[in-house]
């Protein structure tokens, strides 16, 4: 494993589960499209499309087709081998993304050649990832934006029970400090609801076990099964976004 490499226990212990929970993540593309408007107001300094692009911590490429349809290049950056070599056999057929090995904090692309970072649900949690800020700040052009996606604990069934999770595992989460950390790296924030949509309880309890302990795993069900309204979950989502 690279050195300073952060384990993502989801993806990296559980592959084939965190692609069924990529899948069931915002069917409705809220997230896309948000990111499409900050692009669009910002001009990126004129460039019609996305234009180079790095995806951040971008696991098997689940992302990475997306991107590759609106951008001019793509990179991803993945620590882990397994998932590095999962993403090249995604994209080998598309002729303008590049998987590379590498971390947030020492990006393996040179200074100034990124108009669009993109990074979700991947090293960007607050205090702690100023190496990789650092990074951005190296590798992004003048004009370029930056996104970092995660989640919303105030917002959302899945904000509440991940609130519930960081409680179970002692991690202390404030929410106040949080916003401040991030206001002063420069980044400002857009609240997103997104569904996340499952076809059946089995494929919910799936995911939540990946993601939850399991106490808050057997809330998250028994609160679902006594809504007996089917198995999609609301989610909130913290976009942060910095133009350089």
């Amino acid at each position: 494993m690279m050195p300073g490499a952060v384990p993502s226990p989801n993806i990296w212990e559980f592959p084939e589960v965190y692609e069924a929970e990529n899948r069931a993540v915002d069917p409705d593309g809220v997230i896309w499209t948000a990111i499409a408007e900050l692009i669009a107001d910002g001009g990126l300094l004129g460039i019609p499309d996305w234009g180079d692009t790095l995806d951040i911590g971008c696991g098997n490429g689940f992302h990475l087709p997306v991107l590759a349809t609106r951008s001019r290049r793509v990179i991803g950056v993945e620590p882990h081998p397994g998932l590095v070599a999962a993403a090249a056999r995604r994209v080998a057929r598309l002729g303008n993304v590049t998987v590379r090995q590498g971390n947030a904090q020492a990006l393996p692309v040179p200074d100034a050649s990124v108009d669009l970072a993109h990074a979700r649900w991947a090293y960007f949690f607050g205090p702690g990832c100023e190496p990789g800020l650092a990074e951005l700040h190296r590798v992004c052009r003048r004009g370029a934006l930056a996104v970092v996606l995660d989640h919303d604990a105030g917002h959302g069934e899945i904000g509440r029970w991940f609130a519930a999770g960081l409680r179970v595992d002692g991690i202390e989460h404030d929410p106040v400090a949080l916003e401040r950390f991030w206001t002063r790296h420069g980044f400002a924030r857009r609240r997103l609801g997104v569904r996340w949509t499952f076809a059946d309880r089995a494929a919910l309890a799936e995911v939540l076990r990946i993601e939850f302990p399991t106490e808050v795993v057997r809330t998250a069900l028994a609160e679902v099964d006594a809504r007996a309204d089917g198995w999609d979950v609301r989610a909130g989502v913290n976009l942060r976004f910095r133009r350089y």
